[in-house]
């Protein structure tokens, strides 16, 4: 099969994905593995029609890839860094993620619906502008660049110079702690859906097409996800993925039976949606229905609930102590 065929790229993602599905950890190798092909591709693409990279470059993913958390269906979520400050760079690269983009969509993977792609200009920089627009964020401080922020503090090199993307979360990480924003951090994430009752009953979409089904997107993964990112900012960690944070905390910030109740739980969650989740296609694959779980299932659920929404209960009552 000719894997200079975006589409062919989709037939070995689509036949690979049973295979790949036994465990979070091969699973996404697995997307890593399609994200690569896909860029290879875009990139011998853009050399023939354009000539080769002007300069080198990082090509990096954020959200669930960032985090190596992803489902079987995942959208993109991802930006571009370069070397050389100019015009036709930035041309050249902002070709480049759309070409990436396209491809990646005709391989499987739906587009961000907020424009978190290398296509966009916000999310393909030269290291300078990306220095720069650091700076801005870090400095408006609005709910919006709080957001942008987050954002990036989980994007992983998939492709390209490793040192550029690390530079730039050094600084990224340096500006948030010296102008002291985790509260800020800490309130833009605030929100959490509910999964438990005050009856102790799982709290299930009521009207859609996912009635009778808990989003475990929202009620679940968020607050695991959002209290190790806040405190790997807070301890300055660069790793991204959630457990691969909280088992890099400090025993001072949270001890050893913290780290492993919530570790435990967040890996629970991780096998519970393979297992349990919807996965028809991308917006599913968050809901899970609990007519179809077992007494012990749902039991299961019900902790791995409660103790996410105890990580972050601790992470916000020790951000608001600073």
């Amino acid at each position: 099969m000719n894997l200079n065929n975006y589409s062919n790229i989709n037939a070995i993602r689509v036949k690979g994905l049973s295979d790949a599905t036994i465990s979070n950890e091969q699973l996404n190798h697995f997307h890593d593995l399609i994200y690569d092909q896909v860029i290879s591709v875009a990139v011998s693409k853009l050399s023939k029609e354009y000539g080769s990279p002007p300069s080198p470059f990082c090509f990096f993913v954020m959200g669930s890839a960032g985090r190596m958390e992803q489902s079987i269906w995942s959208d993109q979520d991802h930006g571009l860094v370069f070397t050389t400050n100019s015009n036709d760079s930035q041309e050249y690269f902002l070709k480049l993620g759309e070409e990436i983009s396209e491809g990646l969509e005709l391989a499987g993977y739906k587009k961000c619906s907020g424009s978190v792609m290398a296509s966009n200009p916000l999310w393909c920089k030269s290291m300078k502008d990306w220095e720069i627009q650091l700076g801005i964020w870090v400095g408006e401080s609005t709910w919006e660049t709080i957001r942008y922020l987050l954002i990036f503090a989980d994007a992983r090199t998939i492709f390209g110079e490793n040192s550029l993307l690390n530079t730039l979360k050094e600084k990224a990480f340096d500006e948030v702690k010296s102008k002291q924003l985790l509260l800020r951090m800490l309130h833009n994430t605030m929100y959490v859906k509910k999964g438990v009752g005050v009856l102790g009953q799982l709290l299930v979409e009521t009207h859609g097409a996912y009635t009778g089904s808990i989003n475990l997107k929202e009620t679940a993964f968020l607050p695991f996800v959002n209290a190790a990112r806040l405190l790997s900012l807070f301890e300055g960690i660069k790793e991204t993925a959630t457990l691969s944070r909280i088992s890099h905390i400090s025993e001072s910030v949270l001890p050893h039976n913290d780290k492993s109740l919530y570790s435990n739980n967040f890996s629970a969650l991780l096998d519970y949606r393979l297992k349990h989740g919807s996965h028809r296609d991308y917006d599913s694959g968050h809901y899970v229905n609990i007519n179809k779980l077992t007494k012990d299932e749902k039991k299961v659920l019900k902790q791995i609930l409660k103790v996410g929404e105890q990580f972050y209960e601790h992470v916000r009552k020790l951000l608001e102590r600073m």
